[in-house]
């Protein structure tokens, strides 16, 4: 069993049944797919789920990175090449919440194999409620084994054009695979945005799941190396990734005093 590392430490794992797994993809990188990724983990963490988030993306890992702890001792990539067994590869978040994470070194790509990732799954699925896939940027080799290896797949995209398209293109490929589509995540959002959430609405033809909007608050968190759910909990996007885990859980989110008394006037 490996050691700690940074905010990492090594845990057993309970058993669960009826494992939700859910890959989180975009097509293009810079849209906060790895923001969501951990935030959204760390939201079902916080709902008291058995939660394991791992990274997916293996020549550019950045989960590690995100959480303070970029060097450690065994990771995605020794059991991708056969080397380790998953549970050595899995990690306690300070906040609880478990994490697989892939090495940044470049070393560690020699006689990886991204295609055994559906092995892997399969092996571990049911000493969890949910896993949470952080995908490659693109299209490429690791992008497939991560969408091949889930059941599920949420889109990650920011409002312009390309990001949109390059989105697109991951979720028809995903329903090729024989995947569900939850639906679309917008980052970022802002009033200036190239396309509006109609558009985007209309293009995916799938329910846009949440509106995360641009917030200072995320930029700290990176900066602290943490997720935004624990450095800000009651932030607009904490907010935001808080009912998105809640109504993918179908746990009914509950208002904000402000919500509530805007819904007076909606007609």
């Amino acid at each position: 069993m490996a050691g700690s590392s940074g905010k990492f430490y090594k845990v057993r794992e309970a058993v669960f049944s009826m494992t939700r797994v859910i890959a989180i993809s975009s097509g293009k990188g810079g849209v906060g797919k790895t923001t969501t990724a951990i935030n959204l983990a760390a939201a079902f963490n916080i709902l008291e789920q058995n939660v394991l988030l791992i990274d997916g993306s293996l020549t550019t890992p950045d989960i590690g990175v995100y959480l303070g702890a970029p060097i450690i001792p065994i990771g995605v990539h020794d059991v991708l090449s056969g080397k380790k067994q998953a549970e050595d590869a899995i990690y306690e978040h300070h906040s609880g919440m478990r994490v697989m994470p892939a090495s940044i070194s470049l070393k560690e790509l020699r006689n990886v194999r991204p295609e055994n990732l559906a092995q892997i799954i399969r092996a571990i699925r049911d000493e969890n409620d949910v896993i949470i896939i952080d995908s490659a940027a693109g299209l490429g080799r690791e992008t497939y084994a991560v969408l091949k290896a889930a059941d599920e797949l949420i889109v990650v995209t920011s409002q312009d054009l390309p990001s949109v398209t390059n989105a697109l293109k991951t979720a028809k490929i995903a329903e090729e695979l024989g995947k569900s589509v939850l639906g679309v995540v917008v980052t970022r959002a802002t009033n200036k945005e190239d396309v509006s959430l109609k558009n985007i609405n209309i293009m995916f033809e799938r329910p846009i799941l949440a509106v995360i909007p641009e917030d200072n608050a995320v930029r700290a968190a990176v900066a602290i190396k943490d997720a935004v759910m624990h450095t800000a909990p009651k932030s607009r996007a904490s907010k935001a990734y808080m009912k998105l885990a809640q109504n993918l859980l179908g746990i009914k989110p509950q208002n904000t005093w402000f919500e509530d008394f805007m819904s007076r006037f909606r007609m």
